[in-house]
């Protein structure tokens, strides 16, 4: 079965005051699972791993609620604030629905950079980790130096970096995201998320903007900590869904992948990250 590792489902009337403006009329509206489901068919994708955008409990709980409505949508990444005196009783309640399968801060919109190189997250991560649950990190490259403190300190707690921590595509630039990378992909338990960049490339979101990106990723953490997601529908800002998976074969095809690494990058690594089968 092949997995969209990374999508979202939101309503308007939820956001106020929240991303994403107006001004981005492609997805300035309610995007919910009729939206995504005929996609999902069309593009032969078994089933989704739904990723909060709100952070909220509520909203958690409002995704948690659509995944019981449709099959598809096979885990829930919600939020938590990790901080909060009582973060480990609220994991606990979360954490009894099958269907949450990790919890993701929000850390490219906190100021502080070092937010989570702090010990007052392990009640929390030990929470998380009683309950197998993995931590999304949504992170921008000025804050890998903190991610890979917190990935040291936490070995037994599985990672996935969203959006390959957004490197500066736009600009060319590799450093110093490639040496951050590099030093997260020395730790085992460090995932890696194809999606989400082509929103990175700037006016020109095409495979050669990208492939030096795809090739540091494919080449850090290899087949088998790869895992391919959609962003959609923020992806809908840079291109359509069908267009996407297939740029992302492509790349991937470019770096070698065979028939095996493909499963895996595509629905295997998903699966088995996040507990779906």
């Amino acid at each position: 079965m092949r997995i969209d590792a990374h999508q979202h489902f939101w309503r308007l009337a939820d956001r106020k005051g929240q991303w994403p403006a107006a001004s981005l009329a492609t997805i300035h509206r309610d995007f919910m699972p009729a939206d995504l489901q005929p996609l999902l068919q069309r593009a032969g994708i078994g089933g989704s791993v739904l990723v909060q955008s709100l952070p909220s409990v509520d909203d958690t709980v409002f995704l948690l609620q659509l995944a019981d409505q449709h099959a598809f949508v096979r885990g829930v990444v919600g939020w938590v604030d990790l901080k909060a005196p009582d973060a480990a009783a609220q994991i606990d309640r979360l954490a009894r629905h099958s269907r949450l399968k990790g919890l993701r801060p929000m850390l490219q919109d906190l100021s502080d950079g070092a937010w989570i190189a702090d010990p007052a997250l392990d009640a929390a991560v030990d929470a998380m980790q009683g309950h197998r649950l993995c931590f999304d990190a949504l992170v921008l490259p000025r804050q890998l130096s903190a991610l890979t403190w917190f990935a040291r300190r936490h070995p037994e707690l599985p990672i996935v970096i969203d959006h390959a921590a957004k490197p500066p595509i736009a600009s060319g630039e590799l450093e110093p995201w490639l040496a951050d990378m590099s030093a997260l992909a020395a730790l085992p338990q460090v995932h890696c998320k194809l999606s989400g960049l082509l929103t990175e490339a700037g006016p020109s979101p095409d495979a050669e903007r990208l492939q030096r990106y795809v090739q540091a990723i494919y080449r850090l953490f290899g087949p088998e900590r790869l895992l391919w997601g959609s962003d959609w529908p923020v992806l809908r800002l840079a291109g359509s869904y069908d267009a996407w998976l297939a740029m992302a074969q492509r790349l991937c095809t470019a770096q070698g992948a065979d028939g095996a690494a493909m499963g895996a990058i595509f629905g295997g690594n998903a699966r088995r990250f996040y507990r779906l089968d």
